[in-house]
C-alpha cells in the first residue's frame, strides 16, 4: 500500500492478513465508571473483529450483563456501532456488579459466555474491572468443570471453550493506571476542566476574586496537576504529594504576592482526594475559609463533579481508543493458551502490550506508598508522565526572590516564527519563567525575524507572561520571513542586545531559519550561540518530531466541525460531504482528523491516487447508502493533487452519485488555526519549553570560555522533538537529510501507519503492517534519564 513508512523490511514485516478471526467469538464490555472515548474503543473492537472474520458480541451493562445473560449479550453488526464515535459515556452501558465478585456470579457469567461460544473478552474499564477479568480467566477451567459436573454444559462445549483470552483497555478519566501514559477519557476530562477554568477566569478578573476549583481524583491527582499546569493555577492540592507542614502561611503569602504584582485573580485547584502530611482531608471549603480568614479576598468555590465525565470525546481520546481497540483485537488473535492477560496501553506515541497484573500490582503499590506516607515513592511509581508534570509545575508556579536566583549573566531571546499555532503562548510563558528561574535575562522578539532585524527586542519579565497559557494565536507576533536576506542586521541586533542563546518556537519556517543561522556561523560569530527550536505548527510537518504544538487544537476544531456536518447529513439522509483541510502538502490533519471523525475516505499528497481510486470510492459510498448509514464524509488535504481539486472531486461525486446521494462541500480554512489551545497543546508547549531552556542553560555553561559564549558544533543548534517514546534534541543539520524541502514535509512520517486503520474502520480491504505490535513488554520501574519525557499530557 502506498505510504508505508520506515525502511523496506519486506522479509521481516508482518501483515495481519495472516491473522484470521474465522470461527472465533469476541465479546466487548465496558465496566466501572464511564469515560469519554469508550464508545470509540467499542466501535474499533467491533469493526476490527468483523473485518478479520470473527463474530463480535456486545455485553450490555458491564459484568452485570455477563452474569444476567439473556438479551444483555447480543451480536454486534458493522452498522450497530455507527454514529457512536462522537458520543460521550458508553452506549452499551456500564454497571458496578457485586454479584461478579462472588464465585456463583462468575459461574453464571461463564455459563452465559459458553452458550455463545465466547472465549475472547475485551474489557474496557479501570483497575478494578481489569483485576476482576484476570481472576475470571484464572478460574475459567475450574468454572467449566463445575458447569460440566452440574450438567449445564457438555464435554464438547468444555473442550472447545477451554481457554479464555482477555485483553484490557483502560477507560478512566483519572489516569490512575500505571503502565500507560494516558487512559481513555483523561484528555476529554481535561477539556471539560479547562473550558470551565477559562470561563471562570473572565468573571474572576472582573471582580478580583479567588476561585477554588474542586476536580475529580479520589486517589490520583493527575487531573488536578495537569489542569493546574494548563491554566497556570497559583496552587494545587492532590493526594500523591501533600503540601509541607505550614503550607497555610506559604500559600497565603504567595497569593498575596501575586495580587501585589498586579494580578486580579487567583486560581486554586483541589483534587477531591487531597490530603495533608498526616492524611487529613483538605477540602475546597477549608481552603476557601482559610483564604477569607487570612487575606480577606472575595473567594468562591466551584465543584466540577460529573461535568468532567460528560460531553463529547476529544480528538485525542477518539484516536487513542481507536488505536487501542484495533490493537486489542490483534492481541486476542495472537494469544495462545499460555499468554497472560494483557492491557493495551500508550507509552509515548506507541501502542504497547503489558501484562495486566504487573500494571495492577504497580497501581496498588502507589496507594500503599501513600498509606505509608512515602509520597516521593508514590509520585515515582505513577510514572514518568506524572513526574514530569510535577517537576514542570514546581518550576513555573513559584517565583523565587531575586536574591535566591542563580547568578547568570546570560541573555536569552525567545521568538515565534511561521504561522500562528495554539499553544505558542504557553511555550513562551514557560520559557520566560524557567529562564528567569535559571538566572537568565529573558528577551522577547516581536514579529519573528522581521521584528528581529528591525530591533523589536525587549526584556520580558515574570509578570509579563501571566495568563498566557490559555491564549490562542501568537501574542509575540509571528511572521514567515526567513533570516537569510537580513543576516547582517540580525547579527547587529544580537551584538546590541548581547544575545547569548536563542529559542525559536514555530513551524517549518522556524526549522529553515535555524538551518540558515547555523550555516551562517562561518561568517557571523554572533550566531555561534546555543540555538533551539520547538516545533509549533498545526500542519505537524516538521522533521524530527511526531507531534507539534498546535496540531491537537487544530484536530479538535476539525473534528468538532465534522461532527456537526455529520449530524446535518444524518438529518437529510443520502448526503456526502467533501471537506477540505489545511496542512500544506502534509496529510496529517486530514488523516488523523479523518480517523477521529469517522471519515469514509481521506485524500492526501503522500498517498498518490488516480481517477480509478476516485471511482472506487464513489462505488463504496453507493454501497454504503444501501445500508442504514446513509451519509458520507470525505476529507481532502488542500494540496493532495493539483488537478483533483476540491471542486473537481465535488463535481465528480455529484455526477457519479446522481440519484443515489447528493453532495455538499466545505472548506474549513483558518478556523483550524484559531481558538483557545487544547489542554494537550498547553501542556506539551509548557513542558517542551521548560526542557529546552534547561538544555540552553547546560549548553551555555559548556560553551562559556574566556569570558564569552562560543558554540559552533552541530549539537548546539537543535530541534527538540518527540520521537516514539522519548523527547530528543536533534541537530538541525542532521535533520536536513530527513526533509523534503520542496513539499515542506519529512521524508518519513509515523502517522501514515494510521491510514490502514482508518480504511479498515471505514470498511475498505487493505494491508496493515503489524510488525510494531505483538511484543508483550514489562512494566519498567526506573527509566533512564533521557527518557523522562512524555508524549501525552
Amino acid at each position: 500500500m502506498a505510504g508505508t513508512t520506515g525502511p523496506k523490511r519486506q522479509d521481516t514485516r508482518k501483515f495481519f492478513e495472516n491473522l484470521s478471526g474465522a470461527g472465533k467469538c469476541i465479546a466487548v464490555l465496558t465496566s466501572g465508571g464511564d469515560a469519554q472515548g469508550m464508545n470509540a474503543a467499542v466501535r474499533a473492537v467491533v469493526r476490527m473483529g468483523i473485518y478479520v472474520g470473527a463474530k463480535v458480541y456486545f455485553i450490555h451493562e458491564g459484568y452485570q450483563g455477563m452474569v444476567d445473560g439473556g438479551d444483555n449479550i447480543k451480536e454486534a453488526t458493522w452498522e450497530s456501532v455507527s454514529s457512536m464515535l462522537q458520543v460521550g459515556g458508553t452506549v452499551i452501558g456500564s454497571a458496578r456488579c457485586k454479584e461478579f465478585r462472588t464465585h456463583e456470579g462468575r459461574l453464571k457469567a461463564a455459563h452465559n459466555l459458553v452458550q455463545h461460544g465466547i472465549t475472547n473478552l475485551c474489557v474496557i474499564g479501570g483497575d478494578g474491572s481489569l483485576t476482576g477479568a484476570n481472576l475470571f480467566r484464572e478460574e475459567w477451567s475450574g468454572l467449566l468443570n463445575e458447569l460440566l459436573e452440574q450438567g449445564l454444559i457438555d464435554e464438547e462445549a468444555a473442550r472447545t471453550n477451554s481457554v479464555l483470552h482477555i485483553v484490557g483497555m483502560v477507560g478512566s478519566i483519572d489516569n490512575d493506571f500505571c503502565g500507560t501514559d494516558m487512559t481513555i477519557g483523561t484528555d476529554s476530562a481535561l477539556h471539560r476542566i479547562i473550558e470551565v477554568v477559562d470561563a471562570i477566569m473572565t468573571t474572576a478578573q472582573s471582580h478580583q476574586r479567588t476561585f477554588v476549583l474542586e476536580v475529580m481524583g479520589r486517589h490520583c491527582g493527575y487531573l488536578a496537576l495537569v489542569s493546574a499546569l494548563a491554566c497556570g493555577a497559583d496552587w494545587v492540592f492532590f493526594p500523591e504529594m501533600p503540601p509541607e507542614d505550614g503550607w497555610e502561611d506559604t500559600m497565603c503569602q504567595k497569593l498575596s504576592e501575586s495580587r501585589s504584582r498586579g494580578s486580579r485573580l487567583n486560581i486554586i485547584i483541589v483534587a477531591e482526594g487531597a490530603i495533608d502530611r498526616e492524611g487529613r482531608p483538605i477540602s475546597s471549603d477549608f481552603v476557601k475559609d482559610l483564604v477569607v480568614r487570612c487575606l480577606g479576598f472575595d473567594t468562591r468555590v466551584t465543584i466540577l463533579g460529573h461535568v468532567q465525565r460528560g460531553g463529547t470525546p476529544s480528538a485525542f481520546d477518539r484516536i487513542l481508543a481507536s488505536r487501542m481497540g484495533v490493537e486489542a483485537v490483534l492481541a486476542l488473535l495472537e494469544a495462545s493458551a499460555n499468554t497472560p492477560a494483557c492491557v493495551v496501553s500508550l507509552v509515548g506515541n506507541q501502542a504497547v502490550r503489558l501484562p495486566l497484573m504487573e500494571c495492577v500490582q504497580m497501581t496498588q503499590e502507589v496507594q500503599k506508598a501513600m498509606d505509608e506516607k512515602k509520597f516521593d515513592e508514590a509520585v515515582r511509581l505513577r510514572g514518568r508522565s506524572f513526574e514530569n508534570n510535577l517537576s514542570t509545575y514546581r518550576l513555573l508556579s513559584y517565583r523565587k526572590a531575586d536574591s535566591e536566583l542563580p547568578n547568570s549573566t546570560f541573555n536569552v531571546a525567545v521568538m515565534n516564527v511561521g504561522a500562528p499555532a495554539a499553544g505558542m503562548n504557553a511555550a513562551v510563558r514557560s520559557a520566560v519563567r524557567v529562564g528567569i528561574t535559571e538566572g537568565h535575562k529573558m528577551f522577547a522578539v516581536n514579529d519573528g525575524f522581521e521584528g528581529f532585524y528591525k530591533g523589536q527586542i525587549k526584556e520580558i519579565k515574570w509578570g509579563d507572561v501571566g495568563g498566557w497559557t490559555g491564549q490562542g494565536g501568537s501574542l509575540l507576533g509571528t511572521k514567515r520571513t526567513l533570516p537569510g536576506k537580513h543576516l547582517d542586521k540580525i547579527a547587529e541586533q544580537m551584538r546590541i542586545h548581547n544575545i547569548n542563546a536563542l529559542l525559536v518556537i514555530g513551524g517549518f519556517e522556524a526549522f529553515e531559519s535555524l538551518l540558515q543561522l547555523y550555516e551562517a556561523r562561518a561568517n557571523y560569530e554572533e550566531f555561534c550561540i546555543p540555538m533551539c527550536m520547538l516545533p509549533a505548527t498545526i500542519s505537524n510537518n516538521v522533521p524530527g518530531t511526531d507531534h507539534s504544538i498546535g496540531a491537537d487544537t487544530s484536530l479538535n476544531a476539525i473534528v468538532e466541525t465534522c461532527d456537526r456536518i455529520k449530524q446535518s447529513a444524518s438529518g437529510t439522509k443520502r448526503r456526502v460531504f467533501i471537506i477540505e483541510t489545511m496542512g500544506g502538502y502534509c496529510g496529517y490533519l486530514a488523516t488523523v482528523g479523518g480517523l477521529a471523525a469517522g471519515a469514509d475516505t481521506v485524500y492526501i499528497y503522500e498517498e498518490q491516487f488516480d481517477i480509478r481510486d476516485l471511482q472506487a470510492n464513489v462505488e463504496h459510498l453507493t454501497q454504503k447508502m444501501k445500508t442504514s448509514i446513509q451519509r458520507g464524509l470525505v476529507l481532502r488535504n488542500e494540496n493532495c493533487n493539483e488537478n483533483f481539486t476540491t471542486d473537481f472531486i465535488y463535481q465528480l461525486y455529484s455526477e457519479e452519485g446522481r440519484g443515489v446521494f447528493d453532495c455538499r462541500k466545505n472548506i474549513l480554512g483558518h478556523m483550524q488555526q484559531g481558538g483557545a489551545p487544547s489542554p494537550f497543546d498547553r501542556n506539551f508547549g509548557t513542558k517542551v519549553a521548560a526542557k529546552a531552556i534547561q538544555w540552553i542553560t547546560r549548553t551555555l555553561k559548556e560553551s562559556y570560555k574566556g569570558g564569552r559564549v562560543f558554540a559552533n558544533s552541530e549539537e548546539t543548534a537543535c530541534l527538540l522533538g518527540m520521537r516514539r517514546r522519548a523527547m530528543v534534541f536533534q541537530p538541525v543539520s542532521e535533520l536536513r537529510e530527513e526533509t523534503d524541502f520542496v513539499h515542506r514535509i519529512p521524508k518519513e512520517q509515523w502517522w501514515l501507519k494510521l491510514r490502514p486503520l482508518m480504511k479498515i474502520l471505514a470498511k475498505y480491504k487493505t494491508s496493515y503492517d503489524v510488525s510494531d505490535s505483538g511484543q508483550l513488554e514489562h512494566v519498567s520501574r526506573i527509566r533512564p534519564k533521557e527518557r523522562d519525557a512524555s508524549a501525552a499530557i
